[in-house]
């Protein structure tokens, strides 16, 4: 059955978004944050270099991307403006050899994003088994990186108010132990998924749905059909962990960072057709998107 109070929840818009705005942008670019990316694989390094792109989007001072060492070298070359560690590999996956690496780097951090790019869940469980108890930063957890919350409910239950979830329907359905059939009401299993982390969730798609532990949620409705294209999730997940590092909360990071992501969309609609952009071209619109609802 549909959520009773769905049509009760706030919409996310540009008014409710300059009511409640992000930290001030001036400064350093220290000031304004440090973002560490986890992810990649040897076959899917793009998706740390859309990740990371689109933090830099939408103000985060600075981003660090730890990937494989294989992939290292050319992410590098690739976004000049990030600082790129290569990683012990196995099977083509980053090893959990790398965690104590990865700890000191995110030691240094404000927020860490882990998860993008990792194409083996288990791989991914066990490098963010050996990561995450450790980790004292705010964290958000994208794409494969779920496999964790799915065999750890309560893995993240020391960073309660600084944790954010952003799987898609898929992957919600894998944290659940659901059918895909069972997260069809996607407000319902977003619910279900922040009561069983006791973390802030976002997820959706054509409308997503932003929800603490406590219960309050958000509905955001803006976006394009071009955007559901390989690599969107990683440049909304980048966005919204960019914020964070900025030093948004994390219900705060998923609805400008969603709302942000689906006015891109909506930009590159306007000018380039419904359908036939990319998703490095929706990261290159964020900025865009952000001064349009700051303006």
């Amino acid at each position: 059955m549909p959520d009773a109070r769905l049509d009760e929840l706030p919409v996310v818009t540009p008014p409710l978004l300059r009511d409640w705005p992000l930290p001030d942008p001036d400064g350093s670019k220290d000031a304004k944050g440090r973002l560490l990316v986890v992810g990649g694989s040897d076959r899917t390094p793009g998706a740390v270099l859309l990740a990371a792109e689109a933090a830099l989007r939408v103000g985060a001072g600075k981003v660090q991307v730890a990937t494989t060492a294989s992939t290292a070298a050319h992410l590098a070359t690739a976004v000049p403006e990030a600082f790129v560690v290569g990683l012990d590999t196995a099977d083509g996956e980053i090893a959990t050899s790398a965690a104590e690496q990865l700890l000191e780097l995110a030691d240094a951090a404000d927020a860490v994003l882990a998860g993008p790019g990792i194409g083996d869940p288990a791989a991914a469980c066990a490098l963010l088994e050996a990561l995450v108890p450790h980790l004292r930063t705010t964290l958000v957890v994208d794409a494969l990186g779920t496999a964790y919350l799915t065999a750890h409910p309560d893995g993240v239950s020391h960073l309660a108010d600084r944790t954010l979830l952003t799987p898609n329907a898929t992957e919600l359905a894998e944290m659940l132990h659901e059918d895909e059939s069972g997260v069809d009401d996607a407000l319902a299993a977003t619910r279900r998924a922040a009561t069983a982390t006791g973390v802030t969730v976002l997820s959706g798609s054509e409308v997503s749905y932003v929800v603490e532990a406590e219960g309050r949620a958000w509905r955001v409705e803006v976006g394009s059909p071009g955007t559901a294209v390989a690599g969107s999730g990683d440049v909304k997940a980048g966005a919204v962990a960019g914020l964070l590092a900025r030093g948004a909360t994390p219900a705060q990071a998923a609805a400008w960072g969603a709302y942000l992501h689906g006015r891109a969309g909506e930009r590159l609609t306007a000018s380039v057709g419904r359908v036939g952009f990319l998703a490095r071209e929706v990261a290159g619109e964020l900025a865009h998107a952000l001064a349009e609802v700051e303006a």
